[in-house]
């Protein structure tokens, strides 16, 4: 019934069909490709799973209906998408990263005047 290379059909302790997820070994990379978003990645043994993920997610059937381990395999995903994502913003940051929290709001206040600079020239000149 499931096609998928992530989802496995095993009899349980009751004799009962039931399908679990193959593993929780998922290794999620995130990605600017430009746009807004990033876009993620999921691999599995060096093999792209992303469409085998997305046809879990997305079918018109809930995994939580059918896949007895899938909210493990769920929260384990946020987790992973949620540091890829964090990795690639603080990999395209111009923020320091080797400055106390309150070295780093000042950096920010330190850029932000940079850019008004050219405001304030500007205004000055036309006055």
């Amino acid at each position: 019934m499931i096609i998928n290379r992530l989802v496995k059909e095993c009899i349980n302790e009751n004799g009962e069909k039931v399908y679990k997820m193959v593993t929780h070994d998922i290794d999620v990379i995130a990605k600017a490709t430009g746009g807004l978003a990033p876009t993620i990645i999921y691999m599995h043994n060096n093999q792209d799973v992303t469409d085998d993920i997305r046809q879990i997610r997305f079918s018109a059937r809930s995994p939580y209906s059918y896949i007895e381990d899938y909210d493990e395999f769920q929260t384990m995903l946020y987790h992973k998408e949620q540091k890829a994502i964090n990795d690639l913003y603080d990999s395209i940051s111009l923020r320091p990263k080797n400055m106390t929290p309150g070295e780093q709001t000042l950096w920010s206040f330190g850029i932000l005047l940079l850019m008004t600079i050219p405001l304030l020239v500007a205004m000055f000149i036309l006055n």
